[in-house]
């Protein structure tokens, strides 16, 4: 029996047993392997119908999106329409942010690898019409600056909303219509989506969410995002084989599985260089290339992207030089302890390649002075206040606001223990995960300046 024929029967048996145990209503998973492509699919769409999850339904990817949204640029880059090193204002003339002096030194490529410096989690509904993401420029026309453009990475939906608009654009089209000329039909994808009008076509898996970490998961009350965000991944929707037929695109050169070109090497390669090193975060990437995430995992390196949104979680792992791409697509519950087992049974077998433990607390390390820590830190969707107490244990307490308070999401308390350096983690894993905070810069009195976890959150006293 072949390595994927292994991979497939142990699927089969494991994807529902994991299903149960980590509280996923449902999963599907394809796996590229010597050309040839496997899928599995387990679980239900929506606990409030009962539809059975296959093969062939289409689940949100979410954040993976941007690397679409990144192809569909680089495409205008072989097209020598796009320069990615010329200002944003070159193409969009139009674009605002609050600091306009960074307006007006941002690049196409500092939005590429989330190094544009403003404040990044805007999601603003901007209506349903074809005009949405061009309208969504002016929401943020007066965002903050969170560092200068170049300085550090922080995540940054909205500058992917920012380089969507610019292929609109230069394509003269909206971006669905930029997402469905030039990558679902070059490629021939079949169950791919653009927003709930065209995913209702298909079996479409709905989004779980629990009020608390130990109930069950329910339907969420909304289905998606809002569309003015499409770039950024508030919409895009597809079965696995599909999502990997996009990867397989990516280990082969840009060439379509029938020989069509989507995109050139010369493209893919520089998709797939480090352009800039993140702090020590576990669950991301330990660096960014142009879309693309990097992590150097044992036998890699390892390329991809995660994605979540109301209530579902997509996973892309890609490995260049095994020719093996794993989607594992999940609509709620414990999807990081379900990715974790699957994707390192998958990744192992198949390209030689050890997934990471996740982080955990070591309670043997001594307590340590938490003065740089300490302090109130901002952004648009959360405040968060780090204390240390007189026993000397370190706290967290994180105040939700904007669309996340909006979604229902309460304040969380959380006790911080030393992981490594600068970086704590939660004692506690209620979700499955004990998240990485990172503590990075100075603000010039000795204390962090920034509360880093992938993104960094200003602070504000």
């Amino acid at each position: 029996m072949s390595k994927l024929a292994k991979v497939e029967a142990w699927l089969e048996q494991r994807l529902p047993e994991l299903l149960a145990e980590y509280k996923v209503p449902g999963a599907a998973v394809a796996v590229l392997a010597d050309d040839e492509v496997i899928d599995a699919a387990a679980g239900v769409l929506s606990k409030a119908t009962g539809v059975e999850a296959t093969v062939d339904s289409v689940f949100q990817v979410g954040s993976i999106t941007k690397v679409w949204t990144t192809t569909l640029a680089m495409q205008l880059v072989d097209e020598q329409l796009l320069d990615l090193d010329k200002t944003v204002r070159s193409y969009l003339p139009d674009f605002e942010i609050g600091d306009k002096a960074a307006r007006d030194q941002i690049t196409v490529r500092q939005l590429m690898c989330h190094l544009s410096g403003f404040e990044g989690d805007i999601f603003t509904d901007t209506g349903q019409g074809d005009d949405c993401v061009e309208k969504y420029l002016g929401v943020i026309a007066d965002v903050p600056q969170l560092f200068g453009p170049g300085e550090m990475f922080s995540y940054n939906n909205a500058g992917y909303c920012v380089l969507g608009r610019i292929v609109e654009v230069l394509r003269d089209k909206p971006f669905d219509s930029c997402v469905r000329d030039h990558l679902f039909t070059p490629l021939k994808l079949t169950h791919a989506a653009n927003g709930a009008a065209e995913a209702i076509l298909y079996r479409a898996a709905v989004g779980h969410i629990q009020p608390t970490p130990d109930s069950d998961p329910e339907p969420a009350p909304m289905w998606s995002l809002v569309r003015s965000n499409a770039p950024a991944g508030s919409m895009l929707s597809m079965r696995p084989r599909d999502l990997v037929s996009f990867a397989r695109m990516h280990l082969t050169g840009g060439l379509a599985a029938d020989g069509t070109r989507v995109l050139s090497e010369a493209s893919v390669a520089a998709m797939q260089q480090r352009q800039v090193e993140l702090p020590e975060l576990a669950v991301m990437g330990n660096a960014w290339g142009l879309g693309w995430e990097i992590f150097d995992y044992p036998g890699g390196p390892v390329i991809g992207h995660d994605g979540g949104t109301i209530g579902q979680s997509a996973f892309l792992r890609v490995v260049p030089g095994k020719q093996v791409a794993v989607a594992i697509l999940t609509n709620g519950g414990n999807p990081i302890a379900l990715y974790t087992e699957v994707m390192g049974r998958l990744l192992s077998e198949l390209a030689d390649v050890e997934l990471p433990g996740l982080p955990v607390p070591d309670l043997t390390q001594p307590a340590v002075d938490a003065s740089r820590y300490v302090g109130t830190y901002s952004s648009s969707v959360a405040d968060t206040v780090v204390s240390q107490h007189e026993d000397g244990t370190i706290w967290l307490e994180r105040t939700p606001k904007g669309i996340f308070a909006e979604m229902g999401g309460s304040q969380e308390k959380s006790q911080l223990v030393p992981w490594r350096g600068d970086t704590l983690i939660p004692l506690e894993d209620p979700r499955g995960l004990h998240m990485p905070h990172a503590f990075v810069g100075d603000d010039g009195k000795g204390r962090a300046a920034y509360l880093h976890t992938g993104r960094a959150d200003r602070r504000v006293s």
